[in-house]
């Protein structure tokens, strides 16, 4: 029975892939305003800032702290807030079998990920 358990841990050790080597550093993050309306956003996280028009698309690069947003409808309305950084599933073992022990994926923190698709809330707009 402990022979068993061992090797599915083993096998999951060495099935599970190296975040550094299998993650790209930049993800598509897909943004809309909860009303359709159309407008701007600005992105920002502590390895870079972006900008795209809305509804769109834009390259985000992973980080581990939060992805903020400050977006303006094409009417003026104003909106800002963030997107959690989360941990990617099951990207470590690898790394124990590379020796850096996740060292590089906390370097590069392409363990990390931003939801793919958001949804900014905006207030509706005074008629």
């Amino acid at each position: 029975m402990k022979l068993k358990l061992i090797m599915a841990a083993l096998s999951a050790v060495v099935l599970s892939g190296c975040a550094s080597i299998v993650n790209d550093s930049n993800i598509p993050v897909t943004a809309s305003f909860s009303d359709g309306s159309n407008g701007e956003c600005h992105f920002q996280n502590k390895r870079g800032a972006w900008s795209a028009d809305m509804p769109g698309t834009v390259l985000i690069r992973r980080s581990d702290d939060a992805l903020i947003y400050r977006c303006e409808t094409q009417d003026g309305r104003n909106t800002t807030g963030s997107i959690v950084s989360e941990i990617e599933g099951a990207k470590f073992g690898a790394s124990v079998i590379f020796m850096d022990l996740g060292i590089t994926d906390a370097i590069t923190d392409k363990h990390r990920t931003y939801q793919h698709n958001i949804v900014i809330p905006v207030r509706k707009a005074e008629s």
